[in-house]
């Protein structure tokens, strides 16, 4: 009779699998889905019988030892890591492409026209300080340009708010792939504790979804023997065998509308410490969230933001506040683009009233010093009969650019005082952004505008000729040293800032770009190489489905033979 069972395990095994090649072939094209095959193993032997040299045993046929899925765990751990990567550079990439595009540099109208439009109109009025129709359009163009200006850095200020929606959403997808990944473990758990079968469906769905998670976030994670699958993010506990934490979102402070992600199952701590640099060596450059983190920034930068070496008294305090702005500042996309064009639209404004509405340095005698309007120097407004001094092309919305007329106290060269009434500069304070000639908080003053000739370019020597002084000072003024596009770069004069400005964002893209193809090239040369081991050929599979209906072929007429000797024995009894 042990024929028979030898003849029966060899259709039941053959049958089994053609189903699961069947199902290979089903799935071909389904995403996700990995190839099984059938582990065959011999069946219980039964004893009749030893002596001193062995054991007499009759086998009984096979059996299936399990239906395996074929992966290679490497090359799953490494396109985890890879396409993590990938998610962290293009996401980055992609901010790039979008200040470009705010900035006008890939398509419209770019803000270099309203910076050459108001260089020219600055030259017109240089070579023409008297006419009324250079000095409108001057006024106009300033007018364009502090618009223009506005307008752009709006939109940087709003593309960094609204990145929150998409930081928020990979937030909600991370916790809802930990849900799904939970419910699987309890599921897989469940259908494999018999040992009977594996959940192999099951599992490819898990896999999937660590597949996804891989992308977003940088994950470590661990298969037990019960087939449950543990997941770390970031180094903390996501998935863990009996539960899962989550994240959530929170303010980076009470006054900004920025948001972090944080571990709200672990007392709300940070999810990133952005203050570490991102490197390829540490894996600390892995997730599109981190990515969208480090693209956005953590504030909204300004000029003030870019150490210049003359705020600092020492070497080593200007050299560390470098040390910070590259590890902090210049590593976000969004916000190096804030400051390094709060800086340009800050030096324009400030260089022009500078020259219509020039100060000087004063000490009083108690020691201290201040700014004060240089009278002696200032060019005066052709406004019969006011012929007005003191007034800047551009104003701060909240603070007057001198205070009132005020009786000082003047120390002089040679140690005497002269008492002087003055009008005291409102100097900028980096601690508060209404004092600050910064992108948001610059107007056009009011009495230029309605009023052309309040415009001071004319001498006052009492000529009511035209300070040519002023003039030319207005048509050197685009040639003038101004400011480095960031500290490790040389000093640049207004035209060629913004060239610098456009190439330092361009290389920045370039940059990330060659990265981000890169890991895309890396990640599917990984992937192809996974698949060349999950994924299911149809010619092996057609090799496989015509080999087993063989086998199951030759398993019946096996017991087709045993079946007529059985017969042929009982019928000569």
């Amino acid at each position: 009779m042990s024929s028979l069972y030898t003849g029966v395990s060899g259709l039941t095994t053959s049958q089994n699998a053609l189903n699961t090649t069947a199902h290979n072939l089903t799935n071909i094209n389904t995403k996700g889905y990995v190839r099984q095959q059938v582990v065959q193993a011999d069946s219980t032997y039964f004893n009749w019988g030893v002596n001193h040299l062995t054991t007499f045993q009759t086998g009984i046929g096979v059996d299936i030892q399990t239906v395996r899925q074929v992966r290679d765990t490497f090359l799953d751990k490494s396109y985890r890591k890879e396409i993590g990567r990938q998610g962290f550079y293009e996401v980055q990439y992609e901010a790039v492409s979008e200040v470009e595009s705010m900035l006008g540099e890939l398509e419209g109208v770019a803000f270099q026209n309203a910076l050459e439009e108001l260089w020219e109109s600055l030259q017109e009025v240089g070579k023409q300080p008297g006419a009324i129709e250079s000095r409108a359009d001057f006024i106009k163009n300033a007018q364009s340009f502090i618009e223009r200006a506005d307008i752009v850095y709006n939109q940087l200020n709003e593309y960094q708010v609204n990145l929150n929606t998409q930081i928020t959403g990979k937030v909600n997808r991370i916790n809802k792939i930990a849900e799904e990944i939970e419910k699987l473990n309890n599921d897989i758990r469940h259908y494999e504790s018999t040992g009977i079968e594996n959940a192999n469906d099951l599992r490819d769905t898990r896999n999937s979804l660590i597949d996804e998670l891989g992308k977003i976030i940088n994950i470590t994670y661990k298969e037990h023997m019960d087939g449950v699958v543990t997941v770390n993010a970031e180094g903390m506990p996501l998935v863990t065998e009996s539960n899962v934490y989550k994240m959530g979102t929170a303010k980076i402070s009470a006054t900004s509308n920025l948001l972090k992600p944080v571990w709200t199952g672990y007392d709300n701590i940070d999810v990133y410490e952005l203050e570490k640099p991102s490197t390829t060596k540490d894996d600390t450059d892995v997730g599109s969230l981190k990515g969208l983190l480090v693209a956005r920034g953590d504030k909204q930068a300004r000029y003030t933001d870019i150490p210049v070496r003359g705020n600092y008294a020492t070497d080593k305090a200007y050299d560390d506040a470098v040390k910070n702005y590259n590890d902090t500042l210049n590593t976000s996309v969004i916000m190096t683009v804030q400051a390094q064009f709060d800086q340009l639209i800050h030096g324009v404004v400030t260089a022009i009233n500078d020259i219509l509405s020039p100060n000087v340095k004063v000490t009083l005698d108690d020691g201290s010093e201040i700014w004060i309007l240089d009278e002696e120097n200032a060019p005066i407004g052709m406004d019969e009969p006011d012929y007005t001094m003191g007034e800047a092309l551009f104003n701060r919305k909240s603070v007057d650019r001198y205070s009132a007329p005020t009786t000082v106290n003047i120390l002089n060269a040679d140690g005497t005082t002269t008492s002087k009434s003055v009008r005291i500069y409102n100097e900028e304070d980096s601690s508060d952004v209404y004092t600050m000639f910064t992108i948001g908080e610059i107007e056009i003053n009011s009495k230029i505008s309605s009023n052309h000739s309040v415009l001071p370019l004319s001498s006052n020597n009492g000529s009511n000729e035209v300070d040519y002084r002023a003039a030319e000072a207005l048509l050197g003024l685009w040639d003038n040293p101004f400011a480095s596009v960031s500290p490790d770069t040389p000093v640049s004069n207004f035209k060629d800032y913004y060239v610098a400005f456009i190439g330092d964002l361009s290389i920045r893209g370039q940059q990330l770009e060659s990265i981000s193809v890169n890991q895309a090239t890396m990640v599917d040369r990984i992937d192809s190489q996974r698949q060349q081991v999950i994924g299911v050929s149809s010619d092996e599979e057609l090799t496989n489905l015509i080999k087993f209906q063989h086998a199951y072929n030759a398993s019946s007429r096996f017991i087709t033979v045993v079946d007529q000797m059985l017969e042929h024995i009982l019928t000569r009894l």
